[in-house]
């Protein structure tokens, strides 16, 4: 039985729904989400639309639910329904068709928190899968984005002094140099290195700079080089070690994951949000694991429940893996950097009920 067959047949009431909105504030970036709720029957089911764009949640927040939410049948039947509801009918999303994924997430991670609920048991028990300890990183740039501003061990520094088994997902930068580069050798907690290749025309833009992708090859041999910026200046440095390659801002499909260069990858970043319908998320699991390809979570700074669904289905799918799912604290650099946040690995920590992961996030 395939992982949506285990729950596409669960029988699900749809009353009402309603918004909540969440901001926190990142340096220059305030980051919007909203935690959809869905009730009926007694219960209420909880997503988080992640979308990146605040004016899509000011739209919707203001705006309510869309029309023909309301539904008596099957998870399977409401997940149909969906794709005849516009879900922005506020406006069209700022940036297309990845918005609507997101938003689309969100509504179905709701839908299937209140079935599980309506059913009495939760995702786990429905999957016949056990949680196990979750292991994450702590995915980050060494600076900010404030003009002139220069990346720096000491965000890393301060983390271990009071984590000191954390381990990291960085950003390398155009500036990156030889020194800065040793020193973070010589905490031997890097994981992985995002080399942002798919990112052009956006504030974490980075220059593709061959040099430096072999210094990085060279100085970290055992790091996953996450999103390569493939040209055929770099090709030749990673084509020997593209066993090393991973895959995460064009992974949306298993078409994707088919379509990435040294096919099939050894492993990709599996982000729910960016699936859409859980029918297409639950289908990526089973083809990975089907084909020995490994997985690992990514998240999109959640703010609310969202982030620990993320987590709850790492723990039951690939919870031995870097997985970029850390606890939202660490989004936070003013948490950070403050004792109290739960260490990796996260022991399980589920609702008996729904698709819920009940463990802090914050100190």
């Amino acid at each position: 039985m395939s992982s949506y067959d285990a729950v596409k047949d669960l029988p699900l009431e749809v009353e009402e729904c309603s918004f909540e909105g969440l901001d926190l504030s990142l340096g220059e970036f305030e980051r919007l989400t909203t935690v959809v709720k869905l009730r009926g029957a007694g219960a209420e089911g909880i997503g988080e639309d992640v979308v990146y764009d605040a004016v899509d949640h000011i739209g919707q927040q203001s705006h309510g639910p869309p029309a023909g939410l309301v539904h008596s049948g099957t998870f399977d039947e409401f997940s149909k329904q969906l794709d005849r509801i516009d879900l922005f009918p506020a406006g069209a999303p700022e940036r297309g068709d990845v918005s609507r994924d997101y938003r689309r997430w969100a509504f179905e991670s709701a839908a299937l928190d209140l079935a599980l609920r309506q059913a009495g048991t939760n995702l786990a028990a429905a999957l016949g899968r056990e949680p196990r300890p979750l292991n994450f990183v702590n995915s980050m740039r060494l600076a900010g984005f404030a003009p002139g501003e220069k990346s720096s061990i000491k965000p890393v520094e301060e983390r271990l002094a009071l984590y000191p088994t954390l381990r990291f997902k960085l950003d390398p930068f155009n500036d990156w140099d030889d020194e800065l580069i040793a020193a973070l050798v010589a905490t031997g907690a890097v994981d992985s290195l995002d080399l942002k290749g798919f990112y052009k025309g956006t504030p974490v833009d980075v220059i593709t700079d061959p040099e430096l992708y072999a210094k990085l090859i060279e100085a970290f041999p055992d790091a996953w080089l996450e999103d390569p910026d493939v040209t055929d200046e770099t090709r030749p440095l990673l084509d020997p070690v593209h066993e090393r390659v991973t895959w995460d801002a064009p992974i949306h499909s298993i078409a994707d994951i088919e379509a990435m260069p040294w096919s099939p990858p050894k492993t990709v970043n599996v982000k729910p949000s960016r699936f859409g319908p859980i029918s297409n998320l639950f289908a990526a699991y089973d083809y990975c694991e089907e084909r020995g390809i490994g997985a690992y979570g990514g998240g999109q700074t959640e703010l609310g429940p969202g982030r620990g669904q993320i987590q709850y289905l790492a723990s039951i799918f690939h919870p031995e893996t870097p997985n970029d799912v850390a606890p939202s604290g660490y989004n936070d650099p003013a948490q950070a950097t403050r004792p109290g946040l739960p260490s990796s690995p996260l022991e399980p920590s589920i609702d008996p009920l729904g698709f819920r992961w009940t463990g802090p996030q914050t100190a």
